[in-house]
């Protein structure tokens, strides 16, 4: 939509150029390949950065060149030459528009590395919004549908349309997010203020929000709707803090502990045993909807024997074989 909204019109080889320079970031998911523990530290890094931009559009625009030298120089706009300073440029929005979108979410990233690797995230869409993609696939579709045999239009008009309209939605949702939060902290849990508040977003209501406050003894999480501020009383938990013990304190500093409590906004540790090994859980609570309570979503666990080292990592229910240092 970005390439039709007009940067197609100023260099061939454009539209190509974004569409890949758009999923590019996402290459860190090779990661996957040394073990899920290791693409979980790596993962919305490197590629997900400001910096790491300038290499990811470089490779695309290379590799965009490389294609064009064995087509033999041709394109399918051919009063249009390639104009590759601006290839890159547009490359470079195109992969700045990925980690705009991924900021939206609840996820996170971290723009700045290295020099600042704190996370970031809106918090206003889910990670699949359904509206998100009914509009672009909308103003792709159109121009095929009216076009009744005759030349395909570009579609100009309805990409322009497209992407205002999707200003439009992250706006709404922006300020469903902030009634939500400003509901949170006017509310005492357990007759406690709370010192800091988040709300989650569901993909299919955006009036319906997943509300985690934290005190200096507690957590505590439920449903919210944004038109009333209530809260869902029957799914409401408190999640109470645990001073920490050399196991936790093991499992904290172990690679996996560390990288995970990095990236939890609410981490919440429990510990099991198996055998003579204990296994230390950690749970971001902003991942704990209601509907998926104990499920496991996005947690992290570390087993250690009985001299507290490390002897396994999991994330979810996948383990790191060897365990990272």
């Amino acid at each position: 939509m970005l390439a039709r909204a007009g940067f197609n019109r100023k260099s061939a080889l454009a539209t190509a150029t974004m569409t890949l320079a758009a999923v590019a970031p996402d290459l860190d998911m090779l990661g996957a390949f040394k073990g899920p523990v290791f693409a979980f530290a790596h993962h919305r890094g490197f590629t997900h950065s400001f910096l790491g931009l300038v290499l990811v559009s470089a490779v695309v625009v290379g590799f965009i060149y490389c294609v064009w030298r064995f087509r033999g120089r041709k394109t399918n706009i051919p009063h249009l030459p390639p104009r590759w300073g601006l290839l890159f440029l547009f490359a470079y929005i195109a992969g700045a528009s990925h980690i705009l979108l991924d900021f939206t979410n609840s996820y996170g990233v971290r723009p700045f590395w290295p020099f600042w690797e704190k996370w970031y995230s809106w918090d206003i869409v889910f990670i699949v919004e359904p509206a998100l993609y009914l509009l672009l696939l909308g103003a792709l579709l159109a121009p095929l549908l009216y076009s009744r045999g005759k030349p395909i239009p570009h579609g100009r008009q309805e990409a322009i349309i497209a992407l205002i309209a999707i200003v439009g939605l992250y706006a709404f949702r922006d300020h469903e997010h902030r009634k939500a939060l400003a509901s949170i902290k006017s509310m005492h849990f357990d007759l406690v203020a709370p010192d800091r508040v988040s709300a989650y977003p569901y993909f299919w209501n955006v009036f319906r929000w997943y509300a985690v406050a934290e005190t200096s003894d507690f957590f505590a999480t439920s449903d919210l709707d944004s038109r009333t501020g209530k809260l869902d009383l029957r799914e409401l938990r408190f999640y109470h803090k645990q001073p920490d013990s050399p196991v936790t304190v093991a499992a904290k500093s172990s690679y996996a502990g560390r990288v995970y409590l990095d990236w939890a906004q609410y981490p919440w540790t429990s510990h099991s045993n198996s055998g003579d090994n204990t296994l230390v859980h950690f749970t971001d609570l902003r991942f704990d909807y209601p509907a998926r309570r104990g499920t496991g979503t996005l947690s992290c666990t570390v087993e250690l024997d009985g001299n507290l080292h490390v002897i396994g990592q999991l994330m979810a229910k996948r383990r790191q074989s060897p365990p990272i240092d």
